[in-house]
């Protein structure tokens, strides 16, 4: 590459960042003309979003964090009146996410994390400066009391767990545990020393012992703590991984699950394998344990990886309860203590996630692609199941979405978060007997948010050239040229569905915003769901030949653009795509294969080389690569499909432009990998552009980085496409 060009690649950054402010600041471009569906970046991004939603124990109490243009707080609510309160006063757009949100069971204290980026890959709990601060904040547990006051930190540390009897908080710090007073009124000490990396602590039923996982690298412990003169207990110590610890209701047992340690003969590198584990029960007492359920030996039967994984609990009846794949679905079943056939108790065609077990122990609520309308399996819908029968009752059907269900500890209210495909996320209460839904701190949403404005999503589906089916959404505004330039959007993840509607995640419900956009300055904007996700079973979620083992879902996202070209009204020379993560990851391999279907594109954030020990995958393909006993055959093979299997393996067919954009404290996507590939671009002299946020994260946690990261992806649109 010549200095000149060199010059011209470096200085088209500022080129952007200018285009995307003036964007910002006009809403649009000169040759789009304003009308009922024109509005700006920033007003379809102004909604607050609530997360992290949860409810006492005990009486008619609720709690959420809320972000509201960077700005993160917790808000509360009660019985009967259910009048919204914004509990804390952080005003700052700081990038300091508020998580682990929890009330005392007595409704009387909230804790939670502030600090972090608790979706990370690595490095979770360590502080976020997105803000550039001269100190970075500590991420710390904070306690503040529901009637309102000055929030009190407990201290540097994570994953806080309340004791049932509300006067004391457990947590993680260095690998260890240690506890404080719930009100902040003494400094928290550290309970014991133990080998490992100990947590996901919990207390028993009579709020004094606590049960905790010691992880010891290849074998992990179930350990219970009583008191600082009682040496610590080992449940049924063995060279198992064993985690999720669940009490009795009497205190008296723990069922846990257990999955083989770490170790044994190299299984081959290609191809997909059986991943054992069990549900076992162990005596508090004698500090024995039994399996009560094996699951099937089977792919199927592999440990889940939707949200929860095992979503183990301990209901009442003698009901022990799991989520399992074997039927083809994520499913919950339960299972006595004393072991026997398991009961189904959600069967139909649907998935099952954030599940929350009722406070009486004798229901969960959890949100499903289910019911009865058209469509109901791109969205989320509240379901309630007993423990002890089937089927399931979708709580909240029709063509709204609903999710992150939680019920009062009175039983008498269910909370959740609900939206429409126009309306955007909000906190809503109901009768648990029946009645009118409430939205609660509805007039935080702004008076100019365009919710009329935005067009309701269609859902479409065509099939790859390996007749897979796929699914995806149309976003299309009426009116405008009779042939429009149109995008492919590629989620991350990739266990990801995108809805018609907004989403349950934040990164996500800002994709659906951009998409809206898009949509609105004169795109016709595919979101597609690829194989890899979730949402349509087991085949669809762990396909063959994915990811580093041949890239097999491609071929959808290589559908999506030929399905847009059969499109009367798309200009079939005028295809973008982009996407941020896994959906990034497959940008570039559209861009590097496939150069003449798609024009332009937008790498966010994505991994392009899964043979390099940087990158997850990477690592993960090089630890058992690493292993003595593989064979140099199948370590060969295994290294060659997942170099084939990689964007910059396609760099040498790469001819379309291509804005690269990250952050340098990315702790899901080394940084390093869009170095590598910027190099690999500049040596082939494709024509790139770079946006760097420096000191962010994967997740854009400040709220002025994600608007400069839209203003910019749309401004290259604009640029390539109209």
């Amino acid at each position: 590459m010549t200095p000149a060009l060199r010059a011209r690649v470096r200085n088209l950054t500022a080129g952007i960042v200018a285009a995307a402010a003036a964007l910002s600041a006009s809403g649009g471009w000169a040759q789009t003309p304003s009308g009922p569906t024109s509005f700006t970046l920033e007003q379809v991004r102004s909604y607050p979003f609530p997360n992290e939603l949860t409810a006492a124990a005990t009486g008619a109490r609720i709690a959420w964090a809320m972000n509201e243009r960077g700005s993160r707080n917790i808000w509360v609510a009660e019985a009967p009146a259910w009048q919204a309160r914004r509990l804390t006063s952080y005003t700052e757009d700081d990038g300091q996410e508020l998580t682990s949100v929890s009330l005392s069971p007595d409704g009387r204290h909230v804790v939670y994390v502030r600090g972090g980026d608790h979706s990370s890959n690595w490095d979770d709990a360590l502080p976020v400066n997105p803000a550039a601060s001269p100190m970075p904040i500590e991420v710390a547990i904070w306690t503040v009391p529901f009637a309102g006051g000055t929030p009190m930190s407990l201290g540097a540390g994570e994953a806080p767990a309340i004791s049932p009897r509300s006067d004391r908080v457990a947590f993680e710090r260095d690998r260890q545990v240690w506890s404080a007073p719930i009100d902040g009124s003494a400094p928290a000490t550290r309970l014991f020393i133990a080998r490992g990396a100990n947590g996901d602590v919990r207390w028993a039923p009579d709020g004094r012992t606590l049960a905790f996982v010691s992880n010891r690298g290849d074998h992990a412990f179930i350990g219970i703590y009583r008191d600082a003169q009682s040496p610590i207990t080992w449940m049924a110590p063995s060279t198992s991984r064993d985690g999720s610890p669940r009490w009795s209701p009497d205190g008296a047992r723990i069922a846990f699950v257990r999955r083989p340690g770490t170790g044994g003969a190299p299984a081959p590198s290609l191809g997909a394998r059986h991943q054992p584990w069990s549900v076992w029960v162990g005596d508090v007492a004698a500090a024995t344990a039994r399996q009560v359920w094996k699951a099937p030996e089977t792919l199927r039967g592999s440990i889940p990886t939707t949200h929860g994984t095992t979503n183990l609990h301990w209901a009442a009846g003698e009901r022990i309860v799991f989520l399992s794949y074997e039927d083809g679905w994520p499913h919950l079943y339960a299972v006595p203590p004393a072991g026997g056939t398991p009961l189904l108790l959600t069967p139909g065609s649907y998935m099952a996630e954030h599940i929350r077990l009722a406070p009486d122990g004798r229901s969960l609520v959890f949100a499903a692609n289910a019911g009865e309308a058209a469509d109901d399996l791109h969205r989320r819908h509240v379901v309630r199941a007993a423990v002890d029968r089937a089927p399931a009752e979708v709580v909240t059907p029709g063509e709204g979405l609903e999710w992150s269900p939680v019920m009062t500890g009175d039983g008498q209210w269910l909370a959740y978060i609900s939206a429409t495909a126009q309306r955007p996320p909000q906190v809503t209460v109901r009768p648990v007997a029946g009645g009118d839904a409430r939205l609660l701190a509805a007039d935080r949403v702004p008076a100019d948010f365009p919710a009329g404005a935005l067009v309701v999503p269609r859902a479409v589906r065509f099939r790859a050239d390996d007749g897979v089916e796929v699914h995806a959404q149309v976003f299309e505004a009426p009116g405008g040229p009779a042939k429009k330039p149109a995008i492919v959007y590629v989620h991350g993840g990739p266990p990801r569905q995108m809805l018609l509607g907004w989403n349950y995640s934040d990164y996500y419900s800002n994709a659906y915003a951009m998409n809206q956009y898009l949509a609105s300055r004169g795109f016709v904007v595919l979101s597609v769901n690829y194989r890899l996700g979730i949402g349509y079973g087991y085949e669809f979620h762990r396909p063959p030949q994915a990811g580093a083992q041949g890239a097999s879902e491609y071929r959808d996202i290589k559908a999506a653009g030929v399905f847009l070209r059969t499109l009367p009204q798309v200009n079939p020379a005028k295809i973008g795509i982009y996407g941020g993560s896994y959906g990034g990851f497959l940008t570039a391999l559209a861009l590097g294969r496939d150069s003449d279907l798609f024009a332009a594109g937008v790498d966010i954030h994505g991994v392009h080389d899964f043979t390099a020990g940087d990158s997850g995958a990477g690592a993960a393909l090089q630890a058992a690569l690493a292993r003595p006993g593989l064979e140099s055959g199948d370590r060969q093979a295994a290294l060659e499909v997942a170099w084939q299997s990689s964007p910059v393996s396609s760099v040498p067919t790469w001819r379309s432009p291509v804005l690269l954009i990250h952050a340098d404290d990315d702790r899901n996507v080394r940084f390093s990998q869009t170095v590598d590939l910027a190099r690999r671009l500049e040596a082939q002299r494709v024509p790139f552009d770079e946006l760097v946020i420096v000191d962010d994260t994967h997740h854009w946690m400040r709220y002025a980085h994600q608007l400069r990261v839209n203003a910019a992806v749309a401004a290259y649109f604009a640029r390539h496409l109209q």
